[in-house]
């Protein structure tokens, strides 16, 4: 794994203050880890990246996704994609599967609203000139089928309950800059 707290990248690992959990392989095959994103990926398009997971911790029994970037200029980051309750047998989501319907015909999956305000995820799109931004994608394995939340709460409150709930978490990362 490429490390995501290069000095070239103005915030803060939000990881940190996260109790350290066991990791497990997590990929995409529309970016490479530490590396730039398809225009696809980027705010406006939207297109989720693929994501493929394996060896989730034993106990898993529900799977959450988040995609956050540390550096957006505010005290508390921005977050890009929230969605928790996917069943813990599903090891990838396909391009585009965020907004495509592809995560509502699993079940009790929730998608929470962004803070671009919108359901799904949200692709990068920092503002001009204030430098490269990260986005965290980060999988995390939880130790039940169900986090019951209400689904109009902030993913920051997703946030709080997997600190409570993860048995696992695994990052992959890209950065984007609009110059």
């Amino acid at each position: 794994m490429s490390n995501y707290n290069d000095p070239k990248f103005p915030g803060p690992d939000p990881y940190a203050p996260l109790k350290d959990v066991p990791s497990f392989p997590l990929s995409s095959s529309d970016f490479t880890e530490g590396g730039t994103f398809k225009d696809e990926q980027l705010g406006g398009q939207d297109v989720s990246p693929q994501l493929s997971w394996s060896d989730l911790p034993e106990g898993t029994k529900s799977i959450a996704i988040t995609c956050f970037d540390p550096d957006a200029p505010t005290a508390s980051g921005f977050w890009h994609w929230a969605v928790f309750n996917i069943p813990a047998d599903v090891t990838e989501l396909a391009s585009g599967a965020a907004n495509d319907g592809t995560l509502d015909s699993l079940g009790d999956v929730v998608s929470l609203r962004g803070d671009s305000g919108s359901r799904g995820y949200y692709g990068p799109q920092p503002p001009e000139g204030h430098g490269p931004h990260r986005y965290l994608f980060a999988v995390h394995a939880v130790d039940t089928e169900k986090l019951d939340i209400d689904p109009d709460s902030t993913p920051t409150v997703l946030g709080f309950n997997l600190y409570f709930h993860s048995l696992g978490r695994a990052i992959t990362w890209g950065w984007h800059e609009n110059a």
